[in-house]
């Protein structure tokens, strides 16, 4: 068997773009894997492109050998796009070795733990709130302009069976709502990354909201991203102590200043989504840095991914997927999640566009709150390539 092309394609989603690399072989077996290009990644489908032609004319099988060969390629440059980019190959070959196989991807990783995987809807209120004007047309459901739809949101949480949601902190001091985001160059607060009380209190009045809707049975998580420094996500961690969330989600590049985060307040800290690599992971490990460790499949690879997941364990951490992507991202985070043992709750977007079932050939089966583990060859689902041709992106 060899790799004969290696092709990208791209599906309008709304306020994003869905990306995904195709990986076809000579025996006519096809790999498939998603992956993002925006948020930060501008530029990485060139790069996959470049890391594919080393690999076309040889045996897609040996995955560990190509993912070794080249991250050695990049070692220089290692981690953020070009490990995006051997992430992305890498998930294709495992597709294609699983399919040669006739089995599906957790069988080659040890079998599955666990059959139904525990989901959080993540962003929650989020995308309603940023796309307000348009989230209608994308998605079918009503924006969020007030805390009083935050609680209706939380209400409509609980009712489609979800035991958890995850949100950002959104502001409603000005005409409209918008999403505070200065860690990534969005006003208001850029550069500074300052908190003061009317942001706390921004964030408490939220997640007490949707408390107030989804009831006590859901578990609250709150993302915070890259946008306070050490002291803002201490103030912020000890005003939310009394909602007994399961998780704050901080995005902090320093191991010892997240472990003094952990150790300053008693809610629970969740992070490391930003991480690449195996030997990045570790002194957060060593440091005791985090409740939760968050690793992002898409971004790692999954073969690098139950590896991190793997000495997660031995440092006694329970492991979340990052995943925000489309319906084959979430099946590729899924595989991983089935195999691990010290798997915590699978994130998820609810939200998302009214085409989005059409995207792939078997969408996720979602069941009171859980995903059922596909049981088909590979990720168990592959692109519907003719929709994803006829839909391309419109920004």
């Amino acid at each position: 068997m060899k790799i004969v092309k290696i092709e990208d394609l791209h599906c309008d989603a709304g306020w994003r773009v869905n990306s995904f690399l195709k990986i076809t072989t000579d025996d006519g077996i096809i790999g498939w894997s998603e992956y993002m290009e925006g948020y930060g990644a501008q530029g990485l489908t060139a790069v996959i492109r470049k890391m594919g032609e080393r690999l076309i004319g040889q045996d897609p099988r040996p995955v560990e050998r190509h993912s070794a060969y080249l991250y050695a390629a990049t070692r220089q440059a290692a981690g953020g796009i070009n490990q995006m980019a051997i992430a992305a190959i890498e998930n294709a070959l495992v597709d294609i070795k699983a399919k040669a196989l006739g089995v599906p991807v957790y069988e080659m990783l040890g079998g599955p733990v666990r059959e139904t995987l525990q989901l959080y809807w993540s962003h929650c209120g989020t995308y309603r709130a940023r796309h307000a004007e348009h989230i209608r047309e994308w998605a079918g459901v009503d924006p969020v302009r007030s805390l009083d739809d935050i609680v209706a949101l939380g209400e409509e949480v609980r009712r489609r069976g979800f035991k958890g949601l995850k949100t950002n902190l959104i502001r409603f001091d000005r005409g409209k709502p918008y999403m505070y985001g200065p860690g990534t160059g969005n006003p208001p607060g850029f550069p500074e990354l300052n908190v003061d009380h009317r942001i706390v209190d921004a964030a408490v009045a939220q997640l007490e909201a949707f408390r107030r809707g989804a009831g006590p049975d859901v578990g609250l998580h709150l993302d915070t991203n890259f946008n306070y420094k050490i002291d803002g996500y201490i103030k912020l961690a000890r005003a939310l102590e009394p909602l007994d969330m399961v998780w704050l989600e901080i995005d902090l590049y320093d191991p010892a200043g997240l472990s003094l985060i952990r150790r300053s307040a008693r809610t629970p800290i969740a992070s490391l989504e930003s991480i690449y690599g195996r030997r990045n992971f570790r002194p957060f490990f060593e440091a005791q840095s985090v409740d939760y460790a968050i690793i992002d499949v898409a971004w790692n690879g999954i073969l690098e991914s139950v590896k991190i997941a793997a000495m997660a364990d031995a440092y006694e951490v329970n492991v979340a997927p990052h995943n925000f992507n489309g319906h084959l991202g979430s099946l590729i985070s899924a595989h991983m999640c089935a195999v691990v043992p010290n798997f915590k709750v699978m994130e998820i977007d609810i939200d998302d566009v009214t085409w989005k079932d059409d995207i792939v050939t078997r969408p996720p089966v979602i069941k009171d709150g859980h995903l059922l583990l596909p049981t088909g060859p590979g990720w168990g689902a592959d692109v519907n390539e003719d929709f994803v041709r006829g839909h391309p992106p419109k920004r």
